[in-house]
């Protein structure tokens, strides 16, 4: 499991841990591993032209230290101060002493060199951004955005200090200025911003260098994110006495005179989920019985379709009588629940939180801003308050469909919040009309089949997110629906 904390949290750690340590080893032990992760990215370190764009703090001291290194491997380095006043003194007495160059920002002339910084800048093979720490809140001050301007006119590959410039480290917004990177060198932890867009995306390739932290940290992170393994230990698997229906049945109600294919889709999820039948409710048993003669299909209304496991309601219903009906009925059952799309717009939400039994909504932005009553940039700003907002606000187990789905649980009366599960498995390509239809009908025959409601949001975001990268480019929701039975053994093999 990768595991993600908070600034505070980190500080608390980093201040645990120094008070075990000589003085300035906690930050040479940084250095260290910034400097190699440079040098890989580099590929030849003799030579090469390193600038670093330095702030205050201890991300400008890493970046002083790192680069004192490279020196000494025979690169050629200047460090740029923003606040040269505030700059680190040790750090800057080591680029010195290796024989680094210092520059004010943007432009003044230092120690006799009078070469413009941005022609520095633009000669450089790597920028190393220690311009502002993982306490830094509200984009980048001007100055810093002149120098971020100059880099990305440049188009000279940037390595993060832990975070990238400008990005909330706490929640994964931006929200003003950042400076993207190619790759983001962090300490200790994995922050929730390098785990969630739109923060994610700026921070490129992270690689995560062990300082010691991980005695003084908390059992429970803030966020989470699957690996193969922890995916692998969550999949059902039939044993030798099962049958169908101990393997657990779901049942699925979508589409509509309208929309049938949604009924296709969220079946063929549900058939892909390890449980052991489908039962289809809904006015599309034509086109799902063709497509999939194993489905057991009916009418409706969903009370009079047979036992189930756990129900999965909502693709394609459209708004006619029978769908908020069946809506209702679903809503009122005391099995496992997962409702999207239309029956999240059609659901009473009373009753959903007066449900014992779980439940999973599954919104995407749009749809999870019309629950909160905020707007959808509002909730693609701040993906991680919104998914938690949600799960308290409706009792129920939220995943936020997006770049990188949330999944957030409501916190029970005196007891700590869960971490916030987050999946990257996914890709741009996922975004095709039907994949949700896809995952509803995955997660939910992951409910029938026995899991938590925020197990079955992990396991079903994580195959999801694997078989868009498997299918064919561009794909089709009935590619990432037929891509599932490999991402099924990917996952089982760890590959």
């Amino acid at each position: 499991m990768r595991t993600g904390y908070g600034v505070e949290t980190v500080r608390a750690a980093e201040r645990a841990l120094m008070a075990r340590l000589p003085e300035g080893a906690l930050m040479r032990r940084a250095a260290a591993g910034l400097a190699a992760a440079c040098g890989q990215l580099l590929g030849r370190t003799y030579g090469s032209r390193v600038v670093l764009l330095v702030g205050s703090g201890d991300n400008g001291g890493d970046a002083l230290y790192a680069g004192a290194r490279l020196a000494r491997r025979g690169a050629g380095v200047t460090a740029v101060l923003l606040t040269p006043e505030r700059a680190h003194e040790g750090g800057l007495a080591a680029l010195r002493a290796a024989g680094g160059r210092v520059r004010v920002a943007p432009g003044a002339v230092v120690e006799g060199v009078a070469e413009p910084v941005g022609d520095l800048i633009a000669r450089a093979d790597l920028v190393v951004d220690g311009i502002v720490g993982i306490g830094g809140k509200g984009g980048l001050r001007p100055a810093a955005v002149e120098l971020a301007d100059l880099v990305r006119d440049a188009g000279v590959p940037v390595v993060a200090v832990d975070l990238p410039s400008g990005v909330d480290a706490d929640t994964g917004e931006v929200p003003g200025s950042a400076l993207p990177a190619e790759a983001t060198v962090t300490f200790g932890a994995y922050k929730p911003g390098l785990l969630i867009d739109p923060a994610r995306e700026h921070a490129g390739a992270v690689r995560l260098i062990d300082i010691g932290l991980g005695p003084h940290l908390p059992g429970t992170p803030d966020v989470e994110a699957l690996q193969h393994a922890d995916a692998a230990r969550l999949l059902p698997r039939p044993k030798a006495e099962s049958d169908k229906y101990r393997r657990g049945v779901v049942g699925v109600v979508a589409g509509s005179g309208r929309y049938p294919g949604a009924a296709v889709l969220a079946v063929s999820g549900a058939l892909r989920s390890g449980a052991g039948a489908v039962r289809y409710v809904g006015p599309g048993a034509e086109a799902v019985i063709a497509r999939y003669p194993e489905t057991l299909v009916s009418e409706g209304p969903p009370g009079h379709a047979g036992r189930v496991q756990a129900w999965a309601v909502g693709p394609g219903l459209g708004d006619e009588p029978a769908a908020r009906q069946a809506v209702d009925e679903v809503v009122a059952s005391e099995v496992p629940l997962l409702v999207d799309a239309d029956g999240l717009r059609l659901m009473d939400l009373e009753a959903v939180r007066a449900r014992t039994a779980p439940t999973l909504l599954t919104p995407h932005a749009g749809e999870a801003a019309a629950l909160l009553g905020v707007a959808r940039e509002q909730v693609e700003a701040g993906r991680l308050t919104a998914v938690r907002d949600l799960a308290e606000r409706t009792g129920a187990t939220v995943l936020l469909k997006g770049s990188t789905t949330l999944i957030a649980e409501p916190t029970a009366p005196g007891a700590a919040p869960a971490p916030v599960r987050v999946n990257a498995t996914g890709t741009g390509w996922l975004a095709t009309a039907g994949s949700g239809d896809v995952l509803t009908g995955l997660a939910g025959g992951l409910l029938a089949a026995g899991l938590s409601a925020r197990d079955a949001a992990s396991a079903a975001a994580y195959l999801h997110g694997l078989a868009g990268r498997l299918a064919p480019d561009p794909p089709s929701a009935m590619d990432v629906s037929a891509a599932l039975a490999t991402a099924w053994q990917d996952v089982l093999r760890g590959d």
